[in-house]
């Protein structure tokens, strides 16, 4: 595996995906830059390879395909095909399984949680009003 290559700062790391790992399978996303609220991974499929079925208990999960062609199969039969910036959402007890259709590596971000959304808690520092126009 290659070694970890993340930057931090007070209240910050900064990292890739690349940087935290090399072949095929997991990238421990949350270990890397120590991410202590949601659980978050990325995974590297390559061609032709399909993951088995599963299911969790508590957490909802957010697919996010960066790279590649992924296929995500449910329990009641069906499948979807996503494209960079595909998404899907899953709750924790449905069934999924994943593969790659493509003739490269299918590269996705799986973001998982239990309990909700915080709500819109940003605010803008003293004196730097780009923030107030949306951007």
């Amino acid at each position: 595996m290659a070694s970890t290559s993340v930057t931090g700062g007070d209240g910050y790391a900064v990292g890739s995906i690349d940087g935290i790992g090399d072949g095929p399978g997991f990238r421990k996303i949350r270990r890397a830059l120590g991410v202590e609220h949601f659980g978050v991974n990325a995974i590297i499929l390559p061609p032709g390879a399909e993951t088995g079925f599963h299911f969790h208990d508590e957490q909802q999960e957010l697919y996010v395909v960066l790279s590649g062609t992924l296929e995500i199969r449910f329990g009641d039969g069906s499948s979807h095909r996503l494209e960079p910036g595909g998404l899907a959402r899953v709750d924790a007890a449905t069934h999924r399984q994943f593969h790659n259709p493509g003739d490269v590596d299918a590269v996705y971000v799986i973001v998982g949680a239990k309990d909700g959304y915080v709500g819109r808690d940003a605010h803008v520092p003293e004196g730097d009003e780009r923030v107030r126009s949306g951007l």
